[in-house]
Parts: C-alpha cells; structure tokens; sequence
C-alpha cells in the first residue's frame, strides 16, 4: 500500500494507544484494514470509530506476519497529525518481544531461550514462574518442568512477555483417512483456497506435519514444525472444513470440542460426508451419549460438568487417557474458564481453535493466545462476501419505540430491570410482522433473547419457536423442514446463536440480545451469510428500543461487524393507523420510516 499523510488522513493516533477512525474521511477503508489487524474496536459514538491498541492485539499480528516497520508505516501514512512517540515506542516494544522467548526441546529437556540472557535472568526472578524453571550455569537457557509448559506461557504472557512454543507436539494415534473429492470418490482435497491456506498456516506446506518417525505409538514429543493456533473465518465460511483438513492431514485420533449437541451432530455428518471414516470411527460425548472413539466430538457443557465421589470435573479422564494428536476447540471465543485449566496441561498436544470473533466478553483473549495458540489466519468477512464465498448483506437498526405502559415501567425502574423492559418491548412483534411481509418468499429467523418474548412473538405471529430444552429430535425436525422449505420462518432462543444450520435462511430479526455482546451480533449475522441461490442478499435487522439504554447496547454489539466492514443503516418505526397487521400497512410503513447511514442521533 502506498500512501502519503495529509489532512484528510482518516486516523488520529494517541500517545495511550487509542485510535480515533474518522469514516467519512478517504482512505477510511484502507485505515480500517490496518486497524482490523493491529488493534481492537472499542467503541462507536458516531462517525468517529475508536480503536486500542493492545500487546495481544499486536503479538497477534505479528503471529501472522506483520512487522513493525509495516505496521508503523502505515500507520503514519495514515495518521492525521503524525504517531505520537510513545505510540511508536510501544508498537516497536511489542513487536519486538514477540519471538524474544522460545521454548524447545534440547538435550531431553523442555527449555526457555531468550534473545538477551539479561531478559531470561528477569524472567527468572519472576515470583509467578520462579518455582518452574532454573536457569542453567551458562545463562543462556533455563530448563522449565514439562508439565508447566502451559502455565508459564500464560504467566508470562500476563507479565508481557509472549513465547513462540517451538517445543513440539506428540504426533497421537494414527489414524489413516482421507478426504473424499468432489465427485463423493476419495480423490483427494475439496477445500476452498482460503480453507487450505488456513490448513497451511498451522501446520505448514502441503504434507509437513511435524510428526516424528516412529513417535505415534510412543507419545513422545516431535518436530516443532507445524504446530498450534487459531483460525478466524467468518460464519458461514466453513470453518469446520479448516479442522477437517488439518485432521486428515495429521492423520491421528482426535478430540473436537464444540458448544452444544447440535455442533455435535453437525460435525459427525460433516466428517462421515467429507471423509473417508467410517461410523464406528466416530463418536459422540454428550449429556445423553459417551462414545469414545478415534475421532471423538464432546460438548464444553459434559467437560464442565461436575460430579463424581468428590465433585470434581468427571469427565477430564477424556483428555487424558486416550494418544489424541489433535484437539479442535470449536467457537474457541466460547472456551469456558475450567477448559482453559484443563488445556495448560495439554500442551504437547497441537491444539486448533476455531472462531468469527476473537473477541471475548470476559477479556480473556491473552488466555487463547498462550494457552490454544496466536491467530495464524484470518480472512476479513467483505473479502470472501466479494469473492462469492459468503452471501452479500445488508445490515439496519430499526428503531422501535416502547407502548405507553412499558415506557411508564421503563422510567419509574431501577437501571438493572430497564434493559429487560427495553428488550421485550411488545410493539417489536409488529414489526416483526411488517418485516416478515416485506421479505415474503423468502426464509427467515426470528431470533431473542428472552423466552416469553419469544413465546409471545411466535404465538402471535403462528411461527415454530425452537429452544433450549426443545428434545434434540424435535428441534432438529423443525430445522430439516425448515431447509425444505415446508417452513417459511423459524423463530429462535439463544440455540441460534451457534452452528445453527439452515442455509437457506435469508433474513435475520434479532428482537433481542445479551446486553452487549459483540460475539453474539457476529453470530446472528452469520445465520444468513450462507452463498443464496441467484445471489440473493441477505438481511439483518436489529429491533431497538427507541430511547433506551437498548441504544447504547446495540452500538457496542455492532462493533465487531462494522470492524469487518458492515454498515448499518438506523431506521426509525412510524405508525401506520389502525390497521397495521395488513400487508398494505406494512408497505405504508416502510415507505415511511426514516432512514439513514450511521448511527444516527
């Protein structure tokens, strides 16, 4: 990229790391690239987008390939009043501790290598890690006990100092597989070209694996080469290609984690349909099913679970007793704190996390980077929307104001009870009714938080309501007449949120939301983003209290997208008369609505 400063420049830098993203300036686009790579969206007041820069967000970017002088390049290329020293200090700091540490094998020994021997005599003297390592005579290494090689990349990453894990990986059980062709024969690789690349950039070329000799039956650990990290495609790309590929092509028993037994079951139909396994080769470990097979597919909520004589988590014998060579942590944005405990002793196993979002409600994005691995691909969402590979769309915020009788409940509450009012706001279900007629003829999701509200909406407007507790048989009856079309719209509790399958679905109405959840919105989104027969865009619609504390929350939710380049235009509901119900009424409404870009007032 080539640029050149003006004062038009669309970024303002600041000594603390904060970022200030001007849309409506030339070169947004470029700047917004940038920024997608080096550091976090962090809020969206307006026109003005702000960004931090923080040391995960740029070890992440150096992961993948970025340097300091790329990123402080084109960062004051695209600085309005120039980078601020300190700004520029802290950038070439941080890219600079990445690939200081190094953990390998050598001489038998698990060992942490340092660029300067003056730094690992500080990380020596570290009270968090002191106790697991000892520096040796000469200073130039410290043997680390094997069974803390999680937890002092974690110590240290929490200390500042990332370690680029170069100590190998145990190659598992092998298990000889293939992928089937296109054709259904088994001819080999079916992969997209982005899918491959991601493949790739975890285990390195085409037929590098890693893997030692002889070191399958064993466990012992192998070459460093090809290793651990996460994958970050949009929804709808499929990711679970990206894990089978790297399943057949390590070729060994493997454990895949994924968030809910409807994840499970689509990744057992995925595997038997793109591989050459066979069924008794492939098992489920759920609330309702323990089969422990070569490729084994469990649920967070089983591993979690506790129980047992003395209460303890029952199920982590799974990790354990079994020669995996490969753990794929599936939603890995979703991983639960005891799993995060469980993987820092599990470090000799490569380890594959896939998401849309690395972004964490709970900050814990330092955890994946140490524990499951840095970011080694990400394809933006609006590059693969160009390429074809996920469905065009468009994204509106409709503004909705509350009935008289919740707006008087809404001012006399206390600010805890106000989003849930805001939420369930009763005059959503007309809209809900005017959307669903607009975009008659094609599919559509009805998709909340709240299960009155939902109840009430679907009772209303006579649609299928699938939750929670629905039996897994019964929702997934629901779901294949949905995909044959005997089912026009589908309305949804949180299930929606993860591996939902239903490709047709063309429109999302999201009536309601966990307060500001960036992943969630990412997720809701990725319901429709499946490629649509004749190139039919697809619509998502965010249904907003007007003058609430909704508001506030529906800006942060929208973060993430509009970092990957989505825009939403904010619409406001007007009345249309007594009666609203009719097709013609709808009609009248949408005409009437008033619209525009941004975020509006």
């Amino acid at each position: 990229m080539t640029l050149s400063r003006t004062n038009a420049a669309p970024i303002i830098a600041q000594s603390d790391g904060t970022l200030l993203l001007d849309e409506r300036l030339p070169s947004f686009e470029e700047a917004q690239e940038l920024l997608r790579a080096i550091a976090e969206l962090r809020k969206r007041p307006g026109h003005l987008h702000t960004y931090r820069i923080t040391p995960v967000t740029i070890w992440n970017a150096a992961a993948s390939g970025w340097t300091a002088g790329r990123a402080l390049g084109e960062l004051r290329a695209l600085s309005r009043y120039g980078v601020p020293g300190a700004l520029e200090r802290e950038l070439a700091l941080q890219f600079a501790r990445y690939g200081q540490l190094r953990l390998g094998m050598a001489g038998g020994e698990l060992r942490l290598t340092a660029a300067d021997p003056r730094l690992l005599a500080d990380i020596a003297a570290l009270k968090s890690v002191s106790g697991w390592l000892s520096v040796g005579r000469d200073g130039s290494h410290a043997v680390v006990r094997p069974e803390v090689r999680g937890w002092l990349k974690r110590e240290l990453a929490l200390a500042g100092y990332p370690v680029v894990d170069e100590a190998g990986y145990r190659s598992g059980q092998p298990l000889p597989l293939q992928l089937r062709g296109a054709g259904g024969d088994d001819a080999g690789p079916m992969l997209r070209g982005y899918q491959q690349a991601a493949v790739d950039a975890l285990l390195g070329g085409a037929g590098d694996t890693g893997a030692p000799d002889g070191g399958a039956s064993a466990g012992g650990i192998g070459s460093a080469a090809g290793g651990s990290g996460v994958v970050v495609l949009p929804c709808g790309a499929g990711k679970t290609w990206v894990g089978i590929g790297a399943l057949s092509r390590l070729a060994c028993e493997t454990l895949i984690l994924t968030p809910n037994t409807v994840s499970v079951t689509q990744w057992m139909r995925e595997l038997r349909r793109a591989t050459t396994l066979g069924d008794e080769q492939i098992g489920a470990y759920t609330g309702t099913s323990k089969q422990v097979r070569p490729v084994t597919v469990a649920t967070y909520q089983v591993l979690t679970s506790r129980g047992g004589e003395h209460g303890g988590y029952s199920h982590w014998p799974l990790f354990q007793d079994r020669n995996w060579g490969l753990i794929i942590y599936d939603e890995v944005h979703l991983l639960p704190a005891p799993v995060f405990r469980l993987t820092a002793d599990l470090q000799a196993t490569r380890r594959l996390g896939l998401t849309a979002t690395l972004v964490r409600e709970d900050g814990r994005e330092g955890d994946v980077f140490a524990l499951v691995g840095p970011k080694v691909y990400e394809a933006p969402w609006k590059s693969l929307e160009r390429e074809g590979w996920i469905a065009e769309a468009s994204c509106c915020e409709v503004r909705v104001p509350l009935d008289a009788d919740s707006a008087a409940r809404y001012a006399e509450a206390p600010a805890r009870a106000r989003s849930r009012i805001a939420g369930e706001n009763p005059r959503k279900a007309e809209v809900v009714r005017a959307l669903l007629d607009r975009h008659e003829g094609e599919q559509a999701l009805v998709i909340g938080q709240y299960l009155d509200q939902l109840r009430r909406v679907a009772g209303e407007l006579g649609l299928p309501l699938v939750t929670g507790d629905m039996p897994h048989g019964e929702r997934q009856t629901l779901f294949d007449r949905f995909n044959r079309g005997e089912i026009r719209a589908l309305a949804l509790s949180k299930v929606a949120n993860f591996a939902v399958d239903l490709p047709d679905a063309a429109v999302a109405v999201q009536i309601s939301g966990s307060f500001g959840s960036r992943q969630e919105e990412a997720q809701r989104l990725g319901r429709i983003l499946r490629p649509k027969r004749g190139g039919t865009e697809a619509s998502f619609y965010s249904l907003v209290s007007d003058q609430t504390d909704e508001v506030e929350y529906a800006r942060r939710r929208q973060q993430f997208l509009v970092q990957q380049g989505y825009r939403y235009e904010v619409s406001r509901w007007a009345e249309a008369g007594a009666d609203r119900h009719s097709r013609a009424a709808a009609e009248a409404r949408a005409s009437v609505v008033s619209a525009h870009g941004g975020d509006g007032p």
